[in-house]
């Protein structure tokens, strides 16, 4: 077992699975102490590196693609202090980082762990149910609907119809995107039947982010409702081929014919019987 315990958090690797619990040092962001402790199975892994630096060093996990439903959703746009494959290693515990690092590496090469794309989930999404408010709304999910709901600050166009609901079998995609200088973020669910082109201010689909503390736990929404949609790499299910009806053999069902006529004039089939098994015999024809 390797283990490096730091302010910032602790990771262990048991050899089949890393085991990382987000510290609570003030750096930590509230997204990683939301998200809580998080498993990553080792085929989930595509590498590991550490970088050094003067003060501290930075210990990060690369993940295949398609594997943790949190990095889909966010698309690689979620900040050092969010993201919860990132670990700060102070100087002093440089030598207990490569060593991490060289474990897991062992291993990946042992277990011959490739490093392509995955078409299902091998990290599961953040725990429900679950609720954020943040922005202009409040996004829940239960694992089966989402429900926004408005505050004071929303757009009259957006809250004048009350809160939604949406079931998750008409969610088709979900969309997170953090707030960036003057642009404001949102968390946006396209449903199916209903495509808008309107800006989330204005969307009563789409929650409005404007870059507070809480934002990024609307990530964690995104994540929960992500990890039980279709995977987008799943493969495309293929319909049933059917199965041709049987050769039919004439000649063969004429021969019983003649020997049925011949069973009737012997008298060991009554007309009755003899009817019957005609009838058989012409439907397969």
């Amino acid at each position: 077992m390797a283990e490096i315990i730091q302010r910032d958090g602790t990771w262990t690797f048991d050899g089949d699975a890393l085991r990382l619990v987000p510290g609570r040092d003030k750096n930590v962001g509230v997204l990683r102490k939301s998200l809580g402790e998080l498993t990553v199975p080792l085929g989930a892994l595509a590498g590991i590196s550490f970088e050094q630096g003067k003060k501290s060093g930075r210990l990060r996990l690369r993940l295949r693609d398609g594997a943790d439903p949190l990095l889909h959703a966010t698309g690689g746009r979620l900040t050092d202090a969010s993201d919860p494959y990132q670990l700060t290693v102070e100087s002093d515990r440089y030598g207990v980082a490569e060593y991490f690092v060289d474990e897991i590496r062992n291993a990946l090469l042992l277990d011959e762990v490739p490093t392509t794309a995955v078409d299902r989930y091998l990290v599961p999404g953040p725990a429900v149910p679950l609720s954020v408010s943040a922005g202009d709304g409040t996004a829940s999910f239960d694992g089966e609907q989402v429900r926004l709901e408005w505050n004071w600050k929303t757009e009259e166009a957006k809250s004048a119809a009350g809160a939604r609901t949406l079931a998750l079998a008409d969610i088709q995609a979900v969309e997170w995107q953090p707030s960036v200088g003057l642009e404001n973020g949102h968390l946006r669910f396209t449903v199916r039947g209903a495509p808008t082109k309107a800006p989330p201010k204005y969307d009563p689909n789409a929650v409005e982010l404007w870059g507070f503390k809480k934002d990024p736990l609307m990530a964690l929404v995104a994540a929960a409702v992500q990890a039980r949609l279709p995977h987008p790499s799943a493969p495309t299910p293929t319909p049933a081929k059917q199965l041709a009806p049987p050769e039919v053999d004439h000649d063969a069902l004429l021969r019983r014919l003649r020997e049925l006529g011949a069973l009737r004039d012997s008298g060991v089939l009554t007309e009755e019987e003899f009817t019957l098994a005609k009838q058989a015999i012409l439907r397969g024809m």
